[in-house]
């Protein structure tokens, strides 16, 4: 049996889509209730920071699939493998992050770090997943787009190789399901770099109209995130967005050689997301 946690958001739903649709009992875990899951999937409802009730959420799983809401920062990483631990579990995949690589002096990802040290150092079969940007953060711009046609964003031209949330559902499910995967750190990224301005003209595409991209300064844009993110977040994501890493410019190969195929592109999540849109 595999456990994924945080089962119903954007990389979470489709990897228990996967691994249902290739047979695997499957349990699905998240704070709250969840709606449409695939037939056969069990629901648990629970949280990582529920130390006492961990154990519970992972009786009888052979993997996990570890997945920390937000920035995890009310988590003890230690004590949440120490529960897989003792509940018998073989393997656990960890989604990390690209920054804990790049940004080795952020502390806003000191906890995804922690996680990692936790996971490699638990005896258990591990695999750490570290995607870059994701390509549905450009759901945040769905309202603007839907509203008035437009997007206001900063660093128009600054290009990042955002890679789709399906690509690193279905990696997970190739490690969560093969041992060969053990021991492995995954960089995962979409196969090409793209700036916010690429992106707009991606779902202008997908929706059949024009949308028009509005340059926001750095200051304006952090002061419109940090209304619904922490200041931390906002303030990490704008580094990277405005002045990137060469690493985190780069496409990493890592995602075609777990699948055998070239991630997918901006251009197809976007016509998959179409309606968020429209």
């Amino acid at each position: 049996m595999i456990v994924v946690t945080g089962a119903t958001g954007n990389v979470g739903r489709p990897l228990v889509e996967l691994l249902a649709a290739a047979g695997e009992k499957v349990t699905a875990v998240n704070r709250g209730p969840a709606a449409g899951l695939p037939a056969g999937v069990t629901h648990r409802q629970g949280d990582l920071a529920d130390v006492d009730g961990l154990e519970g959420l992972f009786e009888g799983a052979e993997a996990v699939h570890l997945l920390v809401a937000g920035l995890g920062d009310e988590l003890s990483p230690r004590k949440i493998v120490a529960a897989a631990v003792a509940a018998g579990v073989r393997r656990i995949v960890f989604q990390s992050s690209q920054l804990v690589g790049t940004r080795t002096g952020s502390v806003s990802h000191e906890i995804l770090r922690a996680f990692e040290t936790a996971v490699r150092e638990s005896g258990l079969d591990w695999t750490v997943l570290r995607p870059g940007g994701f390509a549905s953060n450009a759901f945040l711009w769905a309202e603007q787009v839907r509203s008035a046609r437009t997007v206001a964003a900063p660093f128009a031209d600054v290009a990042l190789p955002v890679v789709d949330p399906a690509d690193i559902a279905e990696v997970a499910a190739r490690a969560l399901r093969d041992p060969a995967h053990a021991g492995r750190t995954y960089v995962l990224t979409g196969p090409v770099a793209v700036s916010p301005r690429e992106q707009v003209d991606a779902l202008a595409r997908a929706v059949g109209a024009p949308v028009q991209f509005v340059a926001l300064s750095a200051s304006e844009a952090r002061a419109r995130l940090v209304r619904f993110l922490p200041a931390d977040a906002v303030d990490g994501m704008l580094a990277v967005m405005g002045e990137p890493h060469e690493e985190e410019q780069r496409v990493s190969p890592d995602v075609e050689r777990v699948l055998g195929r070239a991630p997918r592109p901006f251009s197809a999540w976007a016509e998959r997301n179409a309606p968020a849109f429209g």
